[in-house]
């Protein structure tokens, strides 16, 4: 496999993502009732650097999946837009996927792969490693079977598996060695941007470190960029270079890894940090945890405030948190939060 030697330092945005808007059809029980439109993503917009990786992190619900979908045109969102930059075009301008016909997707999804949650779910148990890794090589590329298990043998050793293993089925291997098979799939085409949808939280503790360094040397050698969906927040931390919290369809607070984990100026990014336990004890029994009140708000109902308001500990009884929406501000160089009274 070729080696990329671009430097990243200087490179431009791999995946732009502007202003993205979905909303999802609810039907009443009855034919009756009227029809309500609930609002899922309310104008996303994220910037992954390319041969970087950006964190996306958020509690179950909050629109991580959809994101997604839509960036994988899975679906087709509302509004918005999605610029891919195509790794075979070094130089050229990158490209609205959502404006693509099904043709021209089928070129750019080579660019654009993704490595799922469940690495048994993932692959077929009917299809060997070597049908599910040169299937998409013969399709697309049309590879005769020599060239493909020449190919096939090149992925496998990349992804630390002994090539002799490729006549093997799925249900033959442990989890880990399944995540290395869905991520040999996904590196087939060389891709620029590698969607990775919480590629360890299925696998055991000891385990997840392999993958998590396996995944980190990749992009080393490959200059790969990745958005790295998960609500673990201690891997996201291990991995990511810049991190993104999402609430109910929104971005609430983004910037480098190291100035988030260090310095959260959102309450729900707070929260959020206080949940995930820590290795010393000591610390651990020390520190506050910050327990959220409250439900969550109807994503189908119209907000005056904040989202977070009814949640948050820092607005509790201040008028301005419940009449007005916050946007998105600028703390420090590349720290933004969506927030009225963000922690200093």
């Amino acid at each position: 496999m070729t080696l990329s030697t671009v430097d990243v330092s200087a490179a431009p945005s791999a995946l732009s993502i502007r202003d993205l808007r979905h909303s999802y059809v609810q039907r009443g029980a009855l034919a009756i009732k009227k029809t309500t439109s609930v609002e899922v993503l309310k104008g996303i917009s994220l910037e992954i650097p390319a041969g970087k990786t950006l964190g996306l992190v958020g509690e179950s619900g909050c629109g991580k999946t959809t994101l997604v979908k839509a960036i994988l045109r899975l679906i087709n969102p509302t509004s918005g837009e999605i610029l891919l930059r195509d790794h075979n075009a070094q130089e050229s301008e990158p490209r609205d996927i959502l404006s693509l016909s099904n043709s021209e997707m089928t070129a750019i999804r080579r660019s654009l792969q993704v490595v799922f949650q469940d690495p048994y779910g993932s692959l077929n148990p009917r299809m060997s490693v070597f049908q599910t890794v040169s299937e998409p090589l013969r399709t697309h590329l049309g590879l005769d079977r020599r060239a493909c298990k020449t190919r096939v043998t090149e992925l496998l050793e990349l992804v630390g598996l002994d090539p002799i293993l490729a006549d093997r089925y799925p249900h033959e291997f442990s989890g880990g060695q399944r995540q290395r098979v869905g991520i040999a799939r996904a590196l087939a085409f060389e891709p620029s941007v590698l969607i990775l949808d919480e590629p360890v939280s299925a696998l055991d503790v000891s385990v997840q470190a392999q993958i998590l360094n396996l995944i980190i040397g990749l992009q080393e050698k490959l200059n790969l960029t990745y958005l790295f969906v998960s609500h673990d927040l201690a891997v996201v931390q291990h991995v990511a270079d810049e991190v993104a919290v999402m609430y109910l369809g929104k971005i609430v607070e983004s910037g480098s890894a190291d100035d988030l984990f260090s310095n959260p100026a959102h309450p729900y990014t707070q929260a959020l940090l206080s949940a995930s336990p820590i290795p010393d004890v000591d610390l651990e029994r020390k520190r506050k945890r910050i327990v959220l009140r409250g439900d969550i708000s109807n994503s189908a109902g119209t907000h005056t405030g904040c989202q977070f308001a009814n949640r948050c500990h820092v607005g509790v009884g201040k008028d301005l948190c419940t009449s007005e929406s916050p946007n998105l501000k600028t703390l420090s160089f590349q720290h933004q939060v969506s927030c009225h009274y963000p922690v200093a």
